[in-house]
Parts: C-alpha cells; sequence; structure tokens
C-alpha cells in the first residue's frame, strides 16, 4: 500500500494519491490532471476511483477531466447531488482499491455532502482517515460555505459537531489524520502548519474535539470570529457541482502569444484584465498603465480569487517568459478559465516597441517614518485583521486587501496614500489596483510592516478595522 500527500502551498491543499496492487485511487484532485497520471504510470497502476470529499469552494477540482482521460469513477458522500456523472456512496460504503478498503463516512457541516475516507490496511486495520475540510489540524471546516442551503452557519455547525462525535471519536487514536488544508486556507479559522497529525493527538489538542464540549459550545466557538468567504469561494463550489471546461480547452485559448501592438488592441477591444504577474519591485519599477499586479510567486491564486470579481473576466497576461503556462495553470484552479493571451516576450516587448510605462512610488522605511513622523499622511495597512491586532502604527486604521474593492469608493483620488502590508507582496497588489483606478498619488513602503517596525515608530495593539 502506497499513501502520498501531494501539498500545494500556494492554495495550502492537500490531494493524496493511494496506491495498491495495481489499482490506485486520488482524493481531492487540483485542476491538472498530468500529475496525477504521471504518478500512476510510473508503477502501471489504474486509477480507478476519484474521491471528493466535498463540492470544494476554495479551488476547481480536476475531477472531471482526470475520470475522463482514465476511465476512473468520480465518487461523491451521501447527499451530493452533481450535475455529471458520477457514483454517490451510501455511508459507511466500502470501496476496494486493489488489496485495501477505503470506507465512506458521512461526516456533513462544513457542507451536507461532506465526507471522511477511512482507510483499511490490506489486513482490514483502520489506519488512516482523509477528512477533507471536516477536519484540519488543530480546527475543523468552516460551517458556512454550502451551496444553495437554507441551512444557517449554526445549523451546519450542529451536524458538525455530530459528526466529530459520532463519526471521529469513536476511532482509534493511532489513526493518521491527512487533511484537506494547512495553515492558510480559508476553509477554517485557525489551522496548525502541520499536515498531519493522529487521531488521538487531535482529541487531546483541537478545541473542537476536546472531552466534555457541548453542542451549544461547539456552535459558539465554531462560528465566532468567522469572517466573510472569499467572494470567489462560492462560484467555485457552483462550478464544481456543475462542470467546467476541460484544462485543455482553457490551456488553448491561453497559449495565443501577442506582439506588443497585438496585445494593445485586445486590450482595447475585449475590456480584458492586464495582468501583471512579475514580483512586485520589478513591477512597481516599470509597468503597462492600466494593469494590475498579483506576483505569481507569491500565494497568487487565492489573491485573483479574493480581488478579480468576475470569473469570466477576458485576462491578458504580462509575465516573466517562460513562466505563461503556470500563470494559466494557477489561474484555472480557481475558476479563472478565460485567459485569452500574453505579451510575448514580456514586458521588454512592450518597452522596445516604445510603448508608455508607468511607475509606481517605493519609499524605503526611512523616507516613510520620515513623513509619518511629521503627520498628515493617509496611512493604508493592508494586512489581515488578525496581523492588524497583533501589532500596528499608531492612529493607523486597517484596509484589508480582501476589501480593497469596498473601500475604495470613500477614498479621494487627490490626496496621497501610503501602503504597506508584512512585506511588501499585498502593499504592491493594492497600489496596482489603485493606480487603475485612477489614483495617482500612490506610494509603496517598501519591506512593510516587518521592516516598519525597525525604525522605532509606536506600535500598538487592538482592532480599528474600518468598514
Amino acid at each position: 500500500m502506497k499513501v502520498e500527500q501531494i501539498y500545494t502551498g500556494c492554495l495550502a491543499e492537500a490531494a493524496y494519491y493511494i496506491e495498491s496492487n495495481g489499482e490506485a485511487a486520488i482524493i481531492d484532485p487540483l485542476r491538472e490532471t498530468g500529475p496525477y497520471i504521471m504518478k500512476a504510470a510510473e508503477t502501471g497502476a489504474k486509477i480507478k476511483y476519484v474521491l471528493e470529499t466535498h463540492f470544494h469552494a476554495d479551488f476547481v477540482s480536476g475531477h472531471l477531466d482526470l475520470a475522463k482521460e482514465t476511465g476512473a469513477t468520480i465518487v461523491y458522500g451521501p447527499t451530493a447531488q452533481p450535475n455529471f456523472e458520477a457514483h454517490v456512496a451510501a455511508d459507511n460504503e466500502v470501496l476496494k482499491v486493489g488489496d485495501i478498503s477505503i470506507v465512506v463516512l458521512h461526516t456533513p457541516g462544513h457542507t451536507m455532502e461532506s465526507s471522511t475516507f477511512l482507510l483499511r490496511d490490506e489486513s482490514g486495520k483502520d489506519v488512516a482517515v482523509f477528512t477533507g475540510d471536516t477536519l484540519f489540524i488543530g480546527d475543523v471546516g468552516r460551517p458556512d460555505l454550502a451551496v444553495k442551503t437554507n441551512l444557517t452557519r449554526e445549523d451546519l455547525a450542529s451536524h458538525l459537531f455530530d459528526s466529530i462525535q459520532n463519526k471521529y471519536m469513536p476511532l482509534a487514536d493511532e489513526l493518521i489524520v491527512y487533511p484537506g488544508h494547512g495553515a492558510g486556507s480559508a476553509c477554517g479559522k485557525n489551522l496548525a502548519k502541520e499536515t498531519t497529525d493522529t487521531l488521538g493527538n487531535q482529541k487531546r489538542t483541537n478545541y473542537a474535539l476536546r472531552p466534555g464540549i457541548t453542542r451549544e459550545e461547539f456552535i459558539k466557538e465554531v462560528t465566532d470570529g468567522l469572517l466573510p468567504p472569499p467572494q470567489y469561494f462560492p462560484k467555485n463550489a457552483v462550478m464544481n457541482k456543475m462542470g467546467y471546461e476541460s484544462i485543455e480547452t482553457v490551456m488553448k485559448r491561453a497559449a495565443n502569444p501577442l506582439s506588443a501592438a497585438a496585445f494593445e488592441a485586445a486590450a482595447n477591444e475585449t475590456a480584458a484584465l492586464m495582468l501583471d504577474t512579475r514580483d512586485p519591485n520589478v513591477f512597481g519599477a516599470g509597468f503597462i498603465p492600466n494593469s494590475i499586479n498579483i506576483g505569481v510567486d507569491g500565494t497568487f491564486a487565492p489573491w485573483v480569487g479574493a480581488l478579480i470579481h468576475d470569473l469570466k473576466q477576458p485576462i491578458l497576461l504580462i509575465a516573466e517568459p517562460g513562466k505563461e503556462e503556470e500563470v494559466v495553470i494557477r489561474l484555472s484552479r480557481v475558476g479563472y478559465d478565460n485567459c485569452i493571451g500574453y505579451l510575448d516576450g514580456g514586458i521588454e516587448t512592450w518597452q522596445k516597441a516604445g510603448k508608455e510605462i508607468d511607475t509606481i512610488a517605493t519609499l524605503n522605511t526611512e523616507e516613510f517614518a520620515a513623513a509619518f513622523k511629521k503627520g498628515g499622511i493617509k496611512v493604508f495597512d493592508v494586512r489581515k485583521p488578525g496581523e492588524y491586532e497583533a501589532g500596528h502604527l499608531s492612529g493607523v486604521e486597517n484596509t484589508p486587501l480582501d476589501y480593497l474593492n469596498d473601500y475604495m469608493a470613500h477614498f479621494h483620488k487627490e490626496e496621497p496614500f501610503y501602503i504597506h502590508c508584512a512585506g511588501g507582496y499585498r502593499s504592491m497588489i493594492a497600489a496596482s489596483i489603485l493606480k487603475a483606478r485612477g489614483f495617482e498619488n500612490v506610494m509603496d513602503v517598501a519591506g512593510g510592516f516587518n521592516a516598519i517596525v525597525a525604525t522605532g515608530l509606536e506600535v500598538v495593539t487592538g482592532n480599528q478595522i474600518t468598514a
């Protein structure tokens, strides 16, 4: 028996490859199918099942393409109603993969179709649970992501309580827990950085599994402090439930290298979003006017999903030459399938053509500290609320990047904006969006808050989130 966790840091997502005696099962695959098919080919195994723990909200699964390419059966747990051919398993149904067994345990709460896959070895012994978004290391799944349901988050949390108590707590402590996500995912509140643990340790350390917790306590603790989910979550869940274009079609559409003139014409004719995926510091030094920056080497896909509201938005790419295909794949993972081309040769092509270049002013921390001490400047801290509460500059309010589009209507375009995050990645995203919306006096603080604190400016704690 072989079990492999395939972890994708950008999405904080874990897919799983399970193999036994020439047969394999894939749990919660990402959009691109190649890695799973290649892994099975290494040993000559046949992919028999594509197991889905639920209709994912934070990424588009590769279940449809993978099943089509391999002949595998897509499997969901009870109550799932996919808009395509799939096997909806019964609670406690046993699936055979080679010499091992996988038991489908219905564990509703994160969503109503959410299920856990219990792995039994060749001797019939329980060895691991693949928990999807029901149980994380240190947390449980948020109960407010179900698609088209009349249930409240409190209703779902109550179902989740029953799933934990009735399905997980009776299982043996030595079982390995393989969750669907790790730290950084918005599918829970406080996920640990570890991506595996024993169930026994989770029973001892996870607040949601503590002995004696009541239903009322569980519901309150699981729902307390939940921020609204990213706007693309329900849209991805619908894609996973209803179906989507094949990754091959998406890649072919995007494989369209454009000259500077053709790129400019396409942008004008289609109202496409010009997305520059280069390093933030490189972007700030020179970019195509009205393009926005989301660096592909950061947490790219989640920020695309949080900030670009229309999944069907035509997108034109500016990327480092050779990275275009990677960017298209990462866009497709969160449902942005309408990339219509890229600037062939990158920004250098644009510059050689003599086209207009814009810049964003960048201040080092000493320059920022001097301006801040003089007073009267508008500073935007675009970190997340938890980061802000842990420490921020005195008098500076929190305007999280996630909700920048909501704040923008209250900004005055003529005043200067000093923007910082923790290290510089998110502040450049914010600066580029503001610049594209006509805010000309935008300044990015290099190094972010991590560098600012070294200047000796006063840092306070607390919550001043503005709406």
